[in-house]
């Protein structure tokens, strides 16, 4: 699409105009001797008396050639763009941190797959993360492992295929058998300093209870709603096993109400889903969409026709001219 940049700058059309009629050509004033018999020697010379004045005409076509250059010229003092499609970027509002427990509880096998066989609650918690993860295109989200220790295993990022094939590497054990939740959530909040978003949500997974991170889990859990962090805390196991596979649900729930979140328990694999179901509905994807149209000069075009067309204008004036002084020639010869 064609537009102009400076379209104020046609304005300028009729300048010519009211330089023509506010500035009148320049006339010289001569000397003059008043002949008395006059009209005897036009007769006799065959020449008839002009009017004092000596005018330079145009013709028709330089006249022309004069209007288009400067109708070319305010043309290209707009501006002239060519405006592609526009090319819509869509930017997340959004940073989701995905936090996976990988102790050794987590290879309990009391969980099923998508073909209804028995599985750990890893393979299930790996399988129902990759869908959710599937429909999240459009937010930047992060993850962290955590065990004996907690590990940034993705910072944010908008290329969900790399995260999801990172989720698909994790193993139980990996970071040692112990469940250290408040340090992931201390890992958590550092990397939400570094986002620019005001959308902050972690979803943590475990199916334990936290076994000697350095900064409680309730406490990490006070610091990251300063930091306006929500927490999704969802649990996976047996609220009745005892000793460090015991599931510590009130302090789960405690770490929910703290950051403004909620707590999710999931005792099979449907409940699992349905949860993250569920997250998707309290999460809606949310992007900022920013439209940009390349745009492409135009200018040189109507500046070179007007260039173009001047060196004419003044090619064919000094073109008559010189046509003019050589028909002159021969009549002064013959005379």
């Amino acid at each position: 699409m064609l537009s102009f940049n400076e379209p104020w700058m046609f304005l300028l059309l009729p300048l010519p105009l009211l330089i023509y009629w506010l500035a009148p050509a320049y006339q010289e004033p001569r000397v003059a001797v008043r002949v008395p018999f006059l009209q005897l020697l036009t007769h006799i010379t065959g020449q008839s008396a002009g009017s004092g004045s000596a005018l330079t005409l145009r013709t028709g076509l330089q006249k022309f050639q004069a209007i288009v250059a400067w109708l070319a010229l305010v043309a290209a003092l707009a501006r002239p763009v060519w405006m592609d499609e526009p090319l819509v970027r869509e930017l997340p509002m959004r940073d989701l941190l995905v936090a996976l427990d990988l102790s050794g509880s987590m290879d309990t096998r009391d969980f099923t797959d998508q073909d209804g066989q028995v599985s750990d609650r890893l393979s299930a918690a790996r399988d129902v993360l990759d869908e959710f993860l599937s429909r999240r295109d459009g937010d930047r989200v992060g993850l962290i492992f955590f065990g004996s220790a907690a590990f940034v295993q993705a910072p944010f990022t908008e290329d969900l295929q790399v995260v999801r094939e990172l989720l698909d590497e994790a193993q139980v054990r990996m970071l040692g058998p112990r469940t250290m939740m408040g340090d992931a959530i201390g890992a958590a909040i550092q990397l939400f300093e570094r986002s620019e978003v005001d959308e902050r949500v972690l979803i943590v997974l475990t199916d334990g209870n936290d076994t000697g991170s350095m900064v409680p889990p309730l406490r990490a859990a006070e610091v990251a709603s300063d930091n306006g962090v929500t927490i999704y805390p969802v649990a996976m196991g047996d609220p009745q096993a005892a000793g460090e596979q015991a599931l510590d649900e009130e302090t789960l729930q405690a770490i929910a109400e703290a950051t403004g979140g909620q707590y999710f328990h999931a005792d099979d694999r449907s409940s699992l889903e349905s949860i993250y179901q569920t997250l998707d509905g309290l999460n809606p994807r949310q992007v900022e969409s920013l439209s940009y149209r390349p745009e492409h000069e135009l200018y040189f075009w109507p500046l070179g026709l007007s260039v173009l067309l001047t060196l004419l204008f003044f090619s064919g004036m000094e073109l008559r001219f010189l046509l003019a002084m050589r028909r002159a020639k021969p009549q002064e010869a013959s005379s």
